[in-house]
């Protein structure tokens, strides 16, 4: 308890990457409210590396392609993330997995009203060694079972205020699918126990000469979950972006993002560009 109450005490101080799908997701939702017919919006991402709430996914560059209707608040809207090159997976320091190419496909529907975001978002993670196979369950896109699903079903509620306070909160927690404990050598072996695994984030964007800045600092006030063993800071650092002018009416975004997971004690320094 006293983890978590000094995690929630630092987070209202301290001045946010909801990275990749996250962020995309809750930008889009925030910036369809004013919208008042209804649009149909497409574009990708390519990134050195998929870092997600301080975690790597992939250990490699991936693209990363979104698709998304929007009406008035009402976002619904699909994301996808595509490693060039394979990965393996540790597992208690003595078992390596042979995880073939990461890649992930996620579905999201959100409702904006004022300030605040409503999000729905479905995590799946087909098998990277071969997307075709159909005899492990978990690995089938329409398994919906609790307990054999490969699916992660996570609520989360957002806070972006005004100009005046641009400060930004984020609150999500996986209720229903493959969030499940761990057997001893870290495989997710218990199908009737959910994690419920939470994540918190606070942000802080400014601008500096013409470049968007945002200060982050999220993690989870919960151990024993997809973030890690103990409570803390997963996800610290700071996102910058522009805009390079290409033509006279075409300019390329491009973003970097130093990131500090401190309780696995690892950085990353995060390039993007976005089409």
């Amino acid at each position: 308890m006293r983890n978590i109450l000094v995690f929630l005490f630092i987070c209202f101080i301290s001045i946010h990457s909801i990275f990749a799908q996250d962020e995309q997701a809750v930008k889009q939702a925030e910036e369809s409210v004013n919208d008042k017919a209804a649009t149909l919006n497409l574009g990708a991402d390519i990134m050195s590396r998929y870092i997600w709430r301080g975690f790597d996914y992939g250990n490699s560059p991936a693209i990363q392609p979104n698709l998304y209707f929007s009406w008035r608040g009402l976002n619904i809207g699909f994301w996808g993330s595509y490693s060039f090159t394979s990965y393996k997976n540790m597992y208690s320091n003595t078992v390596a997995v042979d995880m073939g190419n990461y890649s992930e496909m996620d579905t999201y529907i959100s409702y904006t009203f004022k300030w605040f975001t409503l999000m729905c978002f479905d995590f799946f993670v087909p098998n990277g060694i071969d997307p075709d196979y159909t005899g492990i369950k978990s690995y089938q896109y329409f398994n919906f079972n609790n307990k054999t699903t490969g699916h992660g079903l996570e609520v989360s509620l957002s806070f972006a205020g005004p100009s005046a306070f641009p400060i930004k909160f984020f609150a999500g927690t996986i209720v229903y699918g493959c969030d499940k404990a761990m057997d001893s050598l870290g495989f997710y072996a218990n199908p009737d126990k959910n994690n419920f695994s939470t994540y918190l984030e606070l942000s802080y964007p400014v601008s500096f000469r013409k470049i968007d800045l945002n200060f982050f600092a999220g993690g989870t006030p919960f151990g024993g979950s997809w973030y890690g063993p103990k409570a803390g800071f997963t996800n610290v650092g700071l996102t910058a972006k522009k805009a390079i002018p290409i033509t006279k009416t075409y300019c390329l975004p491009i973003q970097a993002s130093l990131i500090v997971n401190p309780n696995t004690q690892k950085v990353f320094l995060v390039f993007g560009i976005s089409f």
